[in-house]
């Protein structure tokens, strides 16, 4: 089968675009599947996360996936961070070092992320002038992600991080993707709240409010992410399941995708 993918941007609209192609493939197996990306005109670096997991997912059901008729400057800029080689593409050596590479991580793998965390995030210059507290908090905000996924989405097929930074700008992106079973249906089955996929991401961001068991606090580590992306004019997204949720300048919006995200039930 072959299917046209459209822009692929770090928004709502870009997530619509991922979730359709999740609706179309969903079912296959033992298929081989052309992604014809001649009208991908603009793909955000760091969603390579999201599409790598949706991929990867393609490819335990014994399907063969197929990047082609890739724009070049999409082909330049995925080649540099690792990800279209993994796809028979030829790799670009990132010379100007403004990527953070694309990786899959096995749930056990929580040392290697903090190594790939510190080695490609962390130490870049625009990161480390922040005061050791900061710093610290910081690392803490982020790895939390990470630990997050393992524990409450229950994937058994790794979690997936990638990353872009834009020297003019100033700006740094950074995504990180899984597999497991949705914050929606986490909610539901470990604190009894029958919530909307958006409703349940708010309940989830929320401090003190956690799935996990026994004493330990929930929500701090993404409050503090929160706050810090607040004081320096960013943004932090998340999607799961069909659950839409942004913050940018301490405002919170939501909203419903027309189709879950990478969720089988």
């Amino acid at each position: 089968m072959r299917i046209l993918l459209g822009q692929i941007r770090h928004n709502q609209e870009g997530f619509e675009t991922l979730v359709s192609l999740f609706a179309q493939t969903m079912h296959c197996y033992w298929e081989n599947i052309e992604i014809d990306m001649s009208a991908t005109d603009w793909f955000d670096a760091d969603m390579c996360a999201a599409l790598g997991a949706l991929l990867y997912s393609l490819g335990q059901n014994l399907n063969t996936v197929a990047l082609t008729r890739v724009p070049v400057r999409v082909e330049k800029s995925l080649s540099k961070n690792g990800f279209l080689s993994l796809y028979g593409h030829k790799e670009i050596p990132d010379r100007w070092g403004t990527t953070i590479p694309y990786k899959r991580f096995d749930v056990k793998d929580d040392r290697y992320f903090a190594q790939y965390l510190e080695t490609e995030y962390i130490c870049r210059s625009e990161i480390s002038v922040m005061s050791p507290g900061l710093l610290k908090r910081f690392r803490e905000s982020i790895f939390e992600i990470f630990s997050n996924a393992v524990l409450h989405s229950q994937t058994l097929m790794g979690i997936f991080s990638c990353g872009q930074f834009f020297p003019t700008r100033n700006r740094l992106d950074f995504s990180v993707a899984d597999l497991g079973i949705g914050i929606c249906r986490n909610v539901r089955e470990n604190a009894g709240l029958d919530l909307s996929p958006e409703d349940a991401i708010i309940w989830a961001t929320q401090e003190c409010n956690t799935t996990k068991r026994g004493p330990i606090p929930g929500g701090l580590g993404l409050k503090l992410l929160g706050e810090f992306i607040d004081m320096n004019s960013g943004r932090i997204q998340i999607v799961s399941d069909a659950g839409y949720w942004q913050r940018e300048e301490g405002k919170i919006h939501t909203a419903r995708l027309s189709r879950p995200f990478l969720v089988r039930w």
